[in-house]
């Protein structure tokens, strides 16, 4: 399935950008040679904000085959291109118009700015610095998720500014019939794509569910886990494994939304998130009055027992992601090994359930303990190697932290698991 996805979004973007190589080099003439390039990178800047659009539209189609997590990547590092394309762009545009009327780029600059037009784009690429510069991993570790995301909608507003911008600049955009026809649809295909994956569908299936919270019990430490029930919840197209978007109106403002995996496969009567206190939103939990209001964007990503391949599977869990594994134990028959990283037993969040849904299903579970800094390393290859010697026949499930995440995947690749037996996801937005 992720293959089939992947080969479809390729021969898209491959289509597409072929389409705007002709329209460039038939129809992107600027008035002078500078100005043409400046035409190059403004063609290129659209296409690439539409293929924005479509990679944060969650369409589940998408989502199912590739994951989130991977999507969400793409959309990162297209986000980046985006940026140096832009900036390319109005840097361009400055020098052309300094070149064509034999000026400074200062003059031209206070000069552009005084055209509707041109004070579109140069906005636009103002919020985009903006964007870019606090979803740099620096900045990002910096803000609170909530203040990151709220900062990450200017990302619409650049949407509107540049789409009305090209409209007033692109004489490639009404070349000919064919290419106002082709921006047009691309346009308002992207946009389609966005307004039914992020507002029509969840819109539709909160109106139809009408979930509320239905319990609220704490965990160990400072974890908490909620019981969210609705109606006809057993038509909710969701599995073990995957996560919603939650939003608590009327107990929280409205634009603070978190992702939270479920850590209880769904059973058509209720669905459960359970979360560490890391922030505004999770630490509020606790608090949430029992019947209110929940809105959910969602089910998202691939972390399901859909993607397996072998009869063997190997789940790794690092602190609370451990949630996610304990809902795929619901849902995973054949030979079952899970191995949960914790520094202390007394971290080692839904333990209890984790235990009895292995020993239900004749699997092993390590509870792997210690600090890494006093040498505790089992994520080696030589580490996993000794806890699971047939971990190359295994598909391997993995959900933690992004550092051991990351540790794990390498040593798995490491010790030679083929690809399409790795499964992991971050269950996260940025």
């Amino acid at each position: 399935m992720a293959v089939r996805a992947r080969w479809v979004m390729w021969a898209f973007v491959v289509v597409n950008v072929l389409i705007v190589e002709v329209l460039f080099l038939t129809a992107g003439a600027g008035k002078n040679s500078v100005l043409t390039v400046a035409k190059f990178f403004g063609l290129h800047a659209a296409l690439l904000l539409i293929f924005q659009l479509l990679l944060v539209a969650r369409l589940p189609w998408l989502d199912r085959r590739i994951g989130m997590d991977r999507l969400t990547s793409w959309h990162r590092w297209v986000g980046f291109g985006l940026f140096w394309t832009i900036l390319c762009h109005a840097f361009v545009v400055v020098l052309g118009y300094a070149v064509l009327g034999d000026a400074s780029m200062a003059s031209t600059f206070l000069a552009l700015a005084g055209v509707p037009a041109s004070l579109l784009g140069m906005t636009a690429a103002a919020l985009v610095v903006v964007v870019a510069a606090v979803s740099t991993r620096a900045v990002r570790r910096r803000l609170r998720y909530e203040t990151w995301h709220a900062l990450h909608m200017l990302v619409y507003l650049v949407l509107a500014l540049t789409f009305v911008h090209q409209l007033l600049e692109t004489t490639t955009f009404t070349s000919s019939a064919l290419a106002f026809a082709y921006w047009w649809a691309l346009w308002l295909g992207a946009v389609a794509a966005l307004l039914a994956g992020r507002v029509v569908l969840p819109v539709l299936r909160n109106a139809r569910h009408r979930f509320r919270v239905e319990a609220v019990v704490p965990e160990a430490g400072n974890v908490v886990s909620v019981y969210v029930t609705g109606r006809r919840l057993d038509r909710l197209p969701v599995r073990a494994g995957q996560f919603f978007v939650w939003r608590f109106p009327g107990h929280h403002s409205w634009w603070r939304a978190n992702p939270f995996s479920l850590s209880a496969a769904p059973r058509g009567h209720s669905l459960r998130l359970t979360a560490k206190a890391v922030g505004d939103t999770s630490a509020g939990l606790r608090h949430l009055p029992v019947g209110s209001r929940v809105f959910l964007e969602g089910p998202y990503g691939a972390f399901t027992a859909a993607h397996r391949t072998c009869h063997g599977v190997l789940l790794v869990a690092g602190g609370v992601g451990i949630t996610p594994i304990r809902a795929l134990l619901e849902d995973m028959t054949g030979d079952i090994v899970v191995l949960y990283r914790v520094r202390d037993e007394r971290d080692a969040v839904l333990l209890g359930e984790v235990r009895s849904l292995v020993a239900s299903r004749g699997g092993r579970l390590h509870l792997l303990t210690g600090r890494t800094t006093d040498g505790a390393r089992p994520f080696t290859p030589d580490g996993l190697r000794s806890l699971v010697p047939d971990t190359t026949q295994r598909d391997v499930y993995v959900c933690g932290p992004a550092a051991m995440t990351a540790t794990v995947l390498a040593s798995l690749r490491e010790i030679g698991v083929p690809e399409r037996q790795l499964h992991s996801e971050r269950f996260a937005l940025a």
